[in-house]
């Protein structure tokens, strides 16, 4: 029998499994790793203002034949300062064509950030 709501049947596409660290849910055991990584080095001092989900708006709304078309945002998974710089990161199982559109969108806009993707 064929069900829409099985939830057993549900799997990312792209095979990663939701991580829960700290009372917060990672969308990849990859990224949860990161989280704990970067936590270290917080704590040792060789990062500071540690932000998850920080936002970056890539393209303001504007109006389109009398629509109102919606801003561009590009979400990270973290963003720290290293040495008084900033650093925006991303893990990725796969790079997809978004991504990368929206990573060279965040390069012109954001070109004293330094993103890095793992």
């Amino acid at each position: 029998m064929f069900t829409f709501n099985n939830a057993k049947s549900r799997r990312n596409k792209y095979h990663a499994v939701k991580t829960m660290i700290d009372g917060l849910t990672f969308d990849s055991k990859k990224e949860a790793t990161r989280y704990r990584e970067l936590k270290l080095l917080e704590k040792q001092g060789l990062i500071t203002d540690l932000k998850l989900q920080p936002a970056y708006l890539l393209q303001e709304g504007f109006r389109y034949a009398g629509k109102m078309v919606r801003s561009v945002q590009y979400f990270a998974d973290f963003e720290y300062k290293q040495n008084g710089k900033i650093i925006v990161e991303d893990t990725k199982g796969m790079e997809t064509d978004v991504f990368k559109l929206k990573r060279k969108l965040f390069w012109f806009r954001y070109p004293e950030l330094e993103l890095r993707v793992f």
